[in-house]
């Protein structure tokens, strides 16, 4: 029933990149590293992640800024965040880049093309900057693109929304340099990834990396002390993200029991859910019991501060771990395209329009 609104949509769609692709709308390009990462799904690829690993990667040999919108922050235009900065002022994942990163720059503006200059005018040492989830924005013209797809749900077998989940039609691709397949199998076989790189059939000028997930121990919310999950935790999982079934899955191979409480992706935490998660908290009958949540909620959570710090709360860390030994080539991919930049003053960065 859905079908014919995802054909009007990806009329809307495909008529909007092409009037980029005919510059009709104006796409531009700094002369200056910008490295995005995005996807052509909503959600659930794992960009956060991606953003803090390529963040890791890079930080000790280049000083790096990261760019958000802030999706569901509580304030409009331009900010960077500071030692007073909260996820209600900038939102929960630059909250998060944040609190991880002290040392690199995080910022958030709604227009992107505005948003890179004052960055290089607050901070001009800066020799990268890391776009999150821009890679639909399309006024600003990356010189990497980076998309992720799901192993279980690539974008290849994928529909547009709202029948699918995709935002953006299969053709986009063609935009990016690399392709990420994320949350796969630990054990995919060198003949699977063949067949799935067959179906992606990327460009001559793309790559195509496979990563899995990897949890880390658990930390206490307040004082970051660490805990291991095992047969003998039960779990109150207090989640807001648009794809837990990973998360889930760690769970039921972990833990001796779990009950979740879900909430719609980027979901602010009230009072009231507070009251509620109390509540089922203490409902669970066990001597070693736990409340579980994500980093990108831990961040939202933090508001609450002394409600919360008589509770054994704990965030899960996640990341990328690649596949088929290729982290080397994919970080030297990142560095040789920021050294392809000649050095240059920031401030007088040109904005080329796209031809």
């Amino acid at each position: 029933m859905l079908f014919p609104f995802s054909l009007i949509y990806w009329v809307i769609i495909r008529l909007r990149n092409k009037l980029f692709d005919w510059n009709i709308l104006k796409s531009s390009a700094f002369n200056f590293p910008l490295i995005c990462v995005g996807n052509l799904a909503v959600g659930g690829t794992g960009k956060t992640p991606m953003t803090e690993l390529i963040a890791g990667m890079l930080k000790n040999d280049y000083r790096l800024a990261i760019l958000s919108r802030g999706y569901k922050r509580k304030t409009r235009g331009f900010a960077i965040a500071n030692a007073s900065t909260t996820a209600i002022e900038i939102g929960d994942e630059p909250m998060q880049f944040h609190l991880k990163f002290p040392d690199i720059t995080v910022a958030v503006g709604e227009e992107r093309l505005v948003a890179i200059p004052q960055i290089l005018f607050q901070h001009p040492d800066t020799q990268a900057i890391i776009l999150d989830d821009a890679f639909q924005h399309r006024s600003v013209r990356a010189g990497l693109n980076i998309i992720l797809t799901e192993y279980n749900n690539l974008f290849t077998r994928d529909l547009m929304l709202p029948t699918g989940d995709l935002r953006d039609t299969h053709v986009e691709k063609k935009r990016a340099q690399i392709i990420v397949v994320t949350k796969c199998p630990a054990d995919i076989s060198n003949n699977e990834k063949q067949k799935i790189i067959a179906e992606i059939n990327p460009a001559p000028h793309q790559t195509v990396y496979f990563t899995t997930i990897q949890y880390g121990h658990p930390y206490q919310l307040f004082d970051h002390q660490t805990t291991v999950l095992n047969a003998n935790t039960d779990v109150l999982l207090v989640c807001a993200i648009a794809n837990p079934k990973p998360l889930k899955e760690k769970l039921n191979q972990t833990v001796h029991y779990y009950e979740m409480m879900s909430y719609p992706d980027h979901h602010i935490f009230s009072f009231g859910d507070l009251k509620e998660i109390k509540k089922h908290f203490e409902a669970i009958v066990s001597n070693n019991k736990i409340i579980l949540t994500t980093e990108k909620d831990a961040v939202r959570l933090l508001k609450f501060g002394d409600e919360l710090n008589n509770f054994p709360i704990y965030a899960i860390p996640v990341t990328h771990e690649f596949l088929f030994e290729e982290k080397g080539q994919f970080q030297l991919q990142l560095t040789d395209f920021i050294s392809s930049y000649k050095a240059n003053d920031p401030m007088s960065t040109i904005i080329t329009p796209e031809n």
